[in-house]
């Protein structure tokens, strides 16, 4: 199987010195995702939590949303010509009954570590397809989620500790589902960010944890429409970035009541949607 990191020679020049020494880099592979034996996507990820991954793939495109919906995951046999395991083709299989949407033709299949999917024709494909609402209150037992900003400015410094590929090979993406008063749940590493969330979204999904509407999703990196789409598949109502979102993500955001916050650095953000979740009065009283 893949691994997650490989050795490769580098010339290393510091202040006019030559040397060569081995240098650790962030493995990367393709992975081709099946669905009931045919063929669906493929991405670039790093090896790893391949299952996990496919499952919250299928989240984020409507096709799960409960752990029994999903029959099984394998990796395919005789993956190649000469009938050898690449572990780099898994087949999904849902269980009886659940209905195969045909989602091959809405969209371009194949997706890059740097910019996910392509080709999604509008915003109208997440508001038709979402399973839950952006809810903070679940039975209405409990109150709304509302965050400090001081909470949330707290958590790109845990996110970075956890990070435990990226400290060897400074080539990684993460993304960490943190319950509202902080607690880290998980958090998953990978070439793509939205690989990354696929896997947090497809653990979840496993452990009959979806949807997730009281957590937080803090990724590193800039928020996409893509991983706007994927915490409002999941049901996460926070989504918080370390850098800029682009102008789709905010405007999903603000349909579907996300709360959306970008640039997260220090005591510094920005809130570009749900502000209703922030505790902003208390901010600015303390400013």
């Amino acid at each position: 199987m893949g691994r997650v990191t490989e050795r490769r020679r580098v010339i290393r020049i510091r202040d006019g010195a030559v040397s060569t020494r081995p240098d650790t880099l962030v493995a990367e592979e393709p992975l081709e995702i099946r669905l009931n034996g045919k063929p669906l996507a493929i991405t670039m990820r790093t090896p790893g939590d391949d299952f996990a991954l496919a499952a919250g793939f299928l989240v984020s495109e409507g096709v799960l949303g409960t752990a029994d919906e999903l029959q099984n995951i394998v990796y395919c046999a005789g993956a190649t010509q000469d009938g050898s395991n690449t572990y780099n083709v898994v087949d999904v299989k849902l269980a009886p009954g659940v209905a195969v949407p045909d989602i091959t033709l809405e969209r371009n299949v194949y997706t890059t570590s740097s910019c996910g999917l392509c080709g999604k024709a509008s915003l109208d494909a997440v508001r038709t397809t979402a399973r839950w609402p952006i809810d903070d209150t679940g039975d209405g037992s409990a109150p709304p989620v509302r965050l400090e900003p001081e909470l949330l400015a707290s958590l790109p410094d845990r996110l970075r500790a956890a990070q435990r590929v990226f400290d060897r090979t400074g080539g990684l993406h993460a993304a960490a589902l943190f319950t509202e008063d902080g607690e880290l749940l998980d958090i998953r590493e990978d070439v793509g960010r939205h690989n990354a969330v696929d896997k947090l979204v497809g653990r979840a999904l496993q452990n009959g944890g979806l949807p997730l509407s009281r957590t937080i999703l803090l990724v590193s990196g800039r928020a996409s429409f893509e991983l706007a789409q994927k915490a409002v598949m999941a049901g996460i109502p926070v989504l918080a970035a370390v850098s800029a979102p682009s102008s789709l993500a905010v405007d999903l955001a603000a349909e579907t009541g996300l709360t959306l916050v970008g640039f997260l650095r220090g005591d510094s953000m920005n809130v570009y949607a749900g502000e209703h979740r922030i505790a902003l009065r208390a901010a600015a009283a303390q400013g």
